[in-house]
């Protein structure tokens, strides 16, 4: 063994005969040479790691071994990745890590290899509910690409700070026939047909929540009819200003926000039905606070309960529910309302740009429509007048 040799024999009090490398492989936070020592018990071995080891930090790729877990280094990643989204979307993104923490966070996260986010999918997709239905049953296909999505990116980070040498999640996939199963489930699940969407109005006509359906079905967002405002109803000119606030349900306190773009807030005419519904809506609303005195609350929202409480989505969810159940009506969510809505007018020939508008999309479609078709006033109230003759009359 030369003296510029760097792999050095050395025996151990015991008599056993170990070989060992001081190499530099890096600089520590406070700026000092970082020296690591490392031992093996054959010359061959120390002399294969020693030249993995000094490639990689020449080429600066190299990981330093650590004990950093999941849960540590998600908390970190999470205030780096949350830091300028909102509040919502950071609880999603807090949410869909859950399962990564149950399973894999004690783990250090130099251990995580491809088999372990595989297993976490099939854990997932089998027995990883915990909440939001029967718990220890499968998730859907939904939530699981989306914590997988999450994971990856994070793993995309911890590659780049050099605490993991690959991303294990990088090629992992849903499996083939779980994917499939979700495809045809979505596939089944259908919006309520025009003839549905006349049995289930004809029947709630003197209901409370009658116009707060008919502005579901209008297309209008859960969170967006939850958070609409008397004051963003013009009554004169027929108009709804819809998307200006929604309200919604984030860490157990209640968020209101503005649509995320230009096109969410858009200016909707109000077919005959749906202004003649809020109409009366806001007459028995005006009973109400007489009727309640000092105990009612005006919160100027349109979606109140009897003392003038604004609501939740979940609670219009529960209650429509019920309407369905009471009526014997198919049960689909809330949500669907809106995609009966855009189906209806798609299939009476609104044209796809003025559709996108209706919903309050940012894209109109084809690029000659999206650029050269401009909708206005006049276009939108077509839709409104498709809806009023086809859907509500």
């Amino acid at each position: 063994m030369s003296a510029s040799d760097p792999i050095k024999k050395i025996t151990l009090r015991s008599g056993k005969i170990r070989y060992r490398f001081v190499l530099d492989v890096g600089r520590k936070p406070d700026g000092r040479r970082d020296q690591r020592t490392y031992t093996f018990d054959t010359r061959k071995e120390a002399r294969a790691e020693y030249a993995r080891i000094k490639h990689e930090t020449d080429r600066g790729t190299y990981v330093r071994p650590g004990k950093v877990t999941v849960n540590q280094f998600l908390d970190e990643w999470l205030k780096s990745a949350t830091r300028d989204v909102e509040k919502a979307t950071a609880a999603n993104y807090r949410d869909a890590l859950l399962p990564v923490r149950a399973r894999l966070g004690e783990r250090a996260i130099q251990e995580i290899i491809e088999e372990d986010i595989e297993a976490l999918i099939d854990w997932m997709l089998t027995e990883g509910r915990r909440r939001g239905g029967k718990p220890g049953s499968g998730l859907g296909v939904r939530s699981v690409r989306l914590t997988l999505g999450r994971l990856r990116t994070a793993l995309n980070v911890a590659v780049r700070r050099q605490l993991v040498v690959r991303n294990a999640a990088a090629f992992v996939t849903i499996p083939r026939n779980a994917a499939k199963a979700a495809l045809e489930a979505q596939a089944a699940r259908k919006p309520w047909t025009q003839e549905e969407v006349k049995t289930f109005l004809t029947g709630i006509t003197d209901e409370r929540l009658y116009a707060a359906c008919l502005l579901s079905l209008m297309g209008l967002r859960p969170a967006e009819v939850c958070g609409l405002r008397w004051s963003d109803i013009d009554f004169e000119a027929g108009t709804i200003a819809a998307g200006d606030n929604t309200r919604t349900l984030v860490d157990g306190e209640i968020e209101e926000k503005e649509a995320k773009s230009a096109a969410g807030r858009r200016g909707l005419p109000m077919p005959a039905t749906v202004m003649k519904a809020l109409k009366a809506f806001r007459t028995r609303q005006k009973k109400e606070r007489l009727q309640a005195g000092d105990a009612y609350i005006a919160s100027g929202y349109v979606l109140v309960d009897e003392l003038g409480r604004p609501q939740r989505t979940d609670w219009l969810r529960r209650r429509v529910y019920e309407l369905m159940a009471k009526l014997g009506m198919r049960k689909v969510r809330p949500y669907d309302a809106r995609h009966a809505c855009l189906t209806y007018l798609a299939g009476v020939g609104v044209p796809d740009v003025v559709l996108a508008a209706w919903a309050g999309h940012s894209d109109g479609g084809a690029l000659a429509k999206r650029v050269y078709v401009h909708p206005d006033s006049s276009h939108l109230k077509v839709a409104a007048d498709h809806l009023e003759t086809g859907l509500f009359g």
